[in-house]
């Protein structure tokens, strides 16, 4: 990333919270330049947590949990509210734990890091598994039928099967970097060839681009589809954290408000 994008995406969070009068607790890439393989023609998908002034949040007629900021062919850029964040960690949201970890951190503070110390214990490693499948196979059954294939598809298969792998023999957060999630797994020299082979092809290619079956990647796909359904399907259902931890971290945020009650 060059130093010109990075203090364009420093200047449009000040803007955000200059307009929308909030305070951003965290604010990282997603998607693929946080997962390592961008293609040269990739956009940048910049997520954040906001948190508002402590009276906004007991207004009558409620106020909206996202901001939803740009939306263009180079940037992407969109957040969360604290209280809606606080909500999906409690339900294991397995793309929140992604934004938490992302290789790519436009701003971070120490609220931020208190706040994800508190939801670590909330991670559900079936939850995450069943998300990163659920991935997998509907990109596996609408991209990859055909003769040529968009490669990026090949990634956006791959990356969330590996993630289930990590996440079975772990039961923590699996890495983001996709480089990270290879070497954490045990594949064989042809299927890890033929990534390699992959990745080498997508750094020189744009998005749309589409090009022959690589048969070693697809046949993983195929197999460890199978296997981590029933993986998943044997895993022990796990009982919910009370949401008091949680709950301290909102009311933690609200006393910092710049105004009195």
């Amino acid at each position: 990333m060059t130093e010109e994008k990075q203090k364009e995406i420093a200047e449009k969070l000040k803007e955000i919270e200059e307009k929308e009068e909030v305070r951003i607790l965290y604010a990282v890439e997603s998607g693929s330049r946080a997962w390592g393989f961008a293609s040269p023609d990739s956009d940048y998908d910049v997520r954040f947590v906001y948190v508002r002034k402590k009276e906004d949040y007991l207004r009558l007629e409620g106020m909206r949990d996202v901001i939803e900021w740009q939306l263009d062919d180079v940037l992407d850029i969109n957040g969360w509210d604290l209280k809606k964040t606080l909500v999906q960690f409690h339900r294991s949201n397995a793309t929140l734990f992604e934004w938490s970890n992302s290789s790519v951190v436009y701003r971070t503070t120490r609220d931020w890091e208190q706040i994800y110390e508190t939801a670590k214990s909330y991670f559900s490693p079936k939850a995450a598994a069943y998300h990163y499948y659920g991935t997998a196979k509907s990109t596996f059954e609408k991209y990859l039928q055909e003769q040529q294939v968009k490669y990026k598809k090949y990634l956006y298969a791959l990356r969330p099967l590996l993630a289930c792998q990590y996440i079975e023999a772990h039961h923590c957060p699996p890495p983001v970097l996709f480089e990270e999630l290879v070497k954490a797994a045990e594949i064989p020299k042809d299927l890890a060839d033929g990534i390699e082979e992959l990745l080498e092809k997508k750094k020189v290619s744009d998005e749309q681009d589409r090009n022959p079956q690589i048969p070693v990647i697809r046949r993983f796909i195929e197999e460890e589809l199978q296997r981590q359904k029933e993986c998943i399907a044997s895993m022990p259902d796990e009982q919910r954290e009370e949401w008091c931890a949680l709950n301290q971290q909102f009311w933690n945020q609200l006393q910092k408000s710049n105004r009195p009650w």
